[in-house]
């Protein structure tokens, strides 16, 4: 009996010592090399995991990044430029900045100036809206103010308006990691190029109708009525499919076409009030005549 006990125990040890060593050099022949500069990029990084960058993770950039020759067109949004060039002295590569980008809403029908023709009483979501019609009001192109854009915001920078049935962005939170534009089924949000004051001029509609059509059904719709174009002095602007489109990195903040827009589709964000010139009345002429 105390034969049979041993000869089980040194059997298994053997049988355990012919396991281990198969299974060292199976490891060995199917390690896979990881570059350990991987780890030391993505302690760099915001560990956001929003996708800004077009990455599933931050640990799948900092691959990327590594494997990269030069790193040309891998960014980190919420980083910005700041992670991004310690990034580069960690690899050895001189860093290209890029100018900051906030998300801003093509689309400025309220309530208000968008009258609703029905009412949706199903999911509340802008996607399965989206494919099953075209939305409570008659413009097809608009935003349907179910909040699918506030759900996949990581940065609490997006919050439904409850009196304009419209999300709004804090541009102070919005770290441009497009999150709210992929959501968007109507492809309403864009980033823009963030301006100090976080100042912003842009056409706050997408409605592609032409301009009679698109105006009954929202009274501050692009009409397509090419005026802001022809003043703009930077060609800034362009027309396509009836409406209007203002390019951030080519406007200049001149706001001369705000002023030429018939029905408020441009909107100007982060100025102060203009001031309101009056003309002289025939009493004001007459009475500075008396003084003189």
């Amino acid at each position: 009996m105390g034969l049979t006990i041993l000869y089980t125990i040194v059997s298994l040890s053997i049988l355990g010592a012919l396991a281990a060593t198969v299974l060292y050099f199976v490891a060995r022949r199917f390690k896979v090399y990881e570059d350990p500069r991987i780890d030391l990029v993505e302690a760099e990084l915001p560990a956001a995991n929003c996708g800004g960058c077009g990455f599933a993770g931050c640990r799948n950039f900092a691959e990327a990044l590594v494997k990269s020759e030069t790193g040309e067109g891998l960014f980190c949004p919420v980083g910005g430029n700041e992670v991004m060039k310690r990034v580069a002295a960690l690899l050895g590569r001189e860093a290209v900045a890029q100018e900051a980008r906030v998300a801003v809403l093509r689309c400025n029908g309220t309530c208000e100036f968008r009258p609703k023709t029905n009412k949706y009483d199903g999911v509340q979501s802008c996607a399965i809206a989206s494919a099953l019609y075209s939305g409570e009001t008659g413009c097809t192109y608009g935003c349907l103010g179910l909040g699918d854009c506030v759900e996949v915001c990581n940065f609490d920078a997006l919050h439904m308006d409850p009196a304009t049935c419209l999300p709004v962005v804090d541009s102070e939170k919005c770290t441009a990691c497009g999150a709210c534009v992929k959501a968007c089924p109507r492809d309403l949000f864009e980033l823009r190029k963030r301006w100090k004051g976080n100042k912003q001029i842009y056409v706050a509609c997408r409605n592609e109708d032409k301009g009679g059509v698109a105006k009954k059904n929202c009274s501050v719709a692009c009409i397509g009525c090419s005026k802001c174009f022809k003043v703009c002095p930077y060609d800034a602007i362009v027309m396509n499919n009836n409406l209007a489109f203002i390019d951030s990195d080519k406007c200049k903040l001149c706001r001369k076409c705000v002023a030429e827009c018939p029905t408020g589709s441009i909107i100007e964000v982060g100025f102060p009030p203009k001031k309101v010139v009056q003309e002289a009345t025939a009493d004001d002429i007459n009475l500075s005549a008396n003084k003189e």
